[in-house]
């Protein structure tokens, strides 16, 4: 059993789509060192209403989006510690723009797999922590998504 839920209500994706994504994520989670037994998170795919819906509502931002991610362990200044317990690390929600994505493949000239491959690592990193705000944020972000889209031989 993975640690990925892919939730993809209007079936967008093949079978052979959804198992190239986990198997990607469980390789993200190998390099970044999860343990894949002990946490959880979902992948969804959503149309471009929906995400243009998405990115307003939780970050007023009144256009469509490729990703979002969001991590459920960022800490916000002034909230409790939860302690205790054995319970799965659910790490968050990553959400990817089906329309968009296609969009991009074009764009760059590279195949849909691939271009579902970055945004779901993206957002993966995402809810690792992993930002691009600044230069050397990116810089790292980006080497690390290369460094495991070239394992998974997903090059452009």
């Amino acid at each position: 059993m993975s640690f990925v839920e892919i939730i993809d209500d209007c079936n967008y994706l093949s079978e052979d789509t959804k198992n190239m994504l986990i198997n990607l994520l469980d390789l993200a989670a190998d390099v970044e060192k999860i343990d894949k037994s002990s946490c959880e998170m979902s992948l969804s795919f959503v149309d471009i209403e929906e995400i243009h819906q998405i990115n307003k509502e939780y970050r007023n931002i009144d256009r469509p989006t490729d990703v979002i991610s969001f991590a459920l362990n960022d800490q916000v200044e002034g909230e409790i510690d939860i302690v205790g317990g054995e319970q799965i690390n659910y790490l968050g929600d990553v959400i990817i723009c089906l329309d968009i994505a296609k969009e991009q493949a074009l764009e760059y000239n590279h195949s849909l797999e691939r271009e579902l491959g970055f945004l779901t690592v993206h957002g993966f990193l995402h809810l690792l922590g992993y930002d691009h705000m600044s230069e050397d944020e990116e810089k790292i972000m980006f080497g690390k998504q290369e460094e495991i889209l070239s394992k998974f031989g997903l090059e452009r």
